[in-house]
């Protein structure tokens, strides 16, 4: 596609949104994905964070993402593993990180430290955004407080918390539906065998990277505002 049927601007409702959960380094289920999606110019894709650690071409996926924004509306979350990468960068402790996966991106960049990593891919993940917002639809990694409206969970959290936030996947949430919030939730985090398609709340991490496990191991993405479901199984 070239460059001019691209169209810039933020997200909008009045052309197809396309959410993706987490990637965590399959290359190949995403590009299975992708092609499946049979993506128009006027797309707009929001990546819901994930893109690296776990599985075994993080690097790839990335370089993949970078290009994908020079052909269509991208819109990149920043995920907690995202984050983890970030603060290892800052202060060199690998811990929490290299125990959640960090050694496969490391080891997909041939990196033994991450100091070498390229610049464009350090930038692409510290310009990633902690939510987007639309009229009736509110995108973050993890979720919002199930207790609050949109507008205090902004107020009371700081940005980062909407990588982590999963308290409303929880069994007496799903069940009970009492969400505060007055939008839709679309976010991904939490890995579910099915995705979740209530009233306020899309989850769509059915668990690619854990293809062992014979409930989880696909990629999914849902589009909007049909709600269509379209998925892959692991091919990584």
């Amino acid at each position: 596609m070239q460059e001019k049927t691209k169209i810039r601007g933020p997200l909008t409702e009045n052309r197809r949104i396309i959410a993706i959960g987490d990637i965590h380094g399959c290359l190949f289920s995403l590009q299975h994905l992708l092609e499946k999606l049979q993506l128009q110019p006027l797309d707009q894709l929001v990546f819901l964070g994930d893109y690296i650690d776990r599985g075994p071409r993080s690097k790839e996926v990335i370089g993949t993402l970078i290009d994908l924004h020079e052909q269509y509306s991208c819109f990149f979350l920043m995920g907690n593993h995202e984050l983890m990468f970030l603060r290892y960068l800052e202060n060199r402790d690998p811990v929490s990180w290299f125990y959640n996966g960090g050694q496969a991106t490391l080891e997909s960049y041939g990196s033994s430290n991450g100091l070498d990593f390229p610049e464009e891919h350090v930038a692409f993940i510290k310009n990633c955004s902690f939510t987007f917002e639309t009229g009736h639809y509110f995108f973050a990694h993890g979720g919002l407080d199930p207790e609050l409206t949109v507008r205090d969970n902004v107020k009371y959290y700081q940005p980062e918390d909407f990588c982590w936030q999963r308290v409303h996947m929880r069994t007496s949430f799903l069940e009970s539906r009492s969400y505060r919030w007055e939008k839709t939730l679309v976010c991904a985090h939490t890995p579910v065998p099915q995705p979740v398609l209530l009233d306020r709340l899309i989850a769509i991490d059915t668990g690619c990277v854990y293809h062992e496990n014979p409930l989880l191991g696909k990629l999914t993405a849902v589009i909007l505002p049909e709600r269509e479901i379209v998925q892959t199984d692991n091919l990584d």
